[in-house]
């Protein structure tokens, strides 16, 4: 799981119009770009990033935390986690791991990612509540239940590929409650009523599906989510059904 340093890390960055001196008109003139929506993608990126920084410590103490926190009561993760070591896998404490997940410029936030080689990452500064922390771990372990399982080319590679890692993507925004109702509709003002659960794992795959490197956009995203869409929406293995 690569995590880079955070932009404007060091003094060779490009100059943003985030102005980071500490001064408290400094503040106020950040503060009134961010509200009024003036401050540029690279700007917007050092703001996360400073803020992030600053406090590192207290984000990764209380994510990992909630993380050990979901493994010994959480009923879905500890679930996840039998289904997991049933196929000869093993995820727990030591390789889901609390990282501060630093902002790119005109690139979505994430709440936490899943590297077959390393495990799951949970982005600390995000500051997930426990609930949001547990449709984030549940989706990773989705994730790793289907690699082992399927052996997914997570980069993508050709439409197969794509189509693989659409699945996986369908899969797991379906299973993990991340698209319950009130989590759309509260979280993140998306007021669907009509077909609400479809609508949102849709849009939300095709979005992580764009992310893949032979991914050409959102169109080539949409179409792998769309071959795949009838037989991985319905597909809830190792549920019996949509758990919530």
């Amino acid at each position: 799981m690569d995590n880079p340093r955070p932009f404007d890390a060091d003094s060779n960055s490009p100059k943003t119009d985030f102005d980071k001196s500490g001064t408290f008109k400094a503040g106020v003139s950040n503060f009134r770009r961010l509200w009024a929506g003036q401050m540029s993608p690279e700007g917007y990126a050092e703001a996360l990033n400073t803020r992030s920084l600053r406090n590192q410590a207290s984000d990764i103490a209380r994510c990992e935390k909630q993380r050990d926190y979901l493994f010994k009561y959480s009923p879905i993760i500890r679930f996840m986690r039998e289904q997991i070591a049933s196929l000869g896998g093993e995820i727990d404490e030591k390789n889901v791991v609390c990282e501060t997940c630093w902002a790119v410029p005109r690139q979505g936030r994430q709440g936490g990612g899943f590297d077959p080689r390393y495990g799951i990452r949970l982005c600390a500064n995000e500051k997930l509540s426990r609930g949001w922390m547990e449709d984030t771990l549940t989706h990773e372990m989705v994730h790793a239940w289907d690699h082992l399982r399927w052996q997914v080319d997570w980069l993508g590679e050709g439409k197969t590929g794509l189509r693989q890692a659409a699945c996986a993507e369908i899969r797991a925004s379906n299973l993990s409650g991340e698209c319950r109702f009130w989590r759309e509709f509260v979280g993140r003002q998306q007021w669907v009523f009509t077909k609400q659960q479809q609508t949102c794992v849709r849009r939300r795959a095709i979005l992580s599906v764009m992310a893949r490197p032979a991914c050409k956009g959102e169109e080539d995203s949409a179409q792998a989510v769309d071959d795949v869409w009838d037989s991985c929406f319905s597909d809830t293995r190792p549920f019996d059904e949509i758990y919530r």
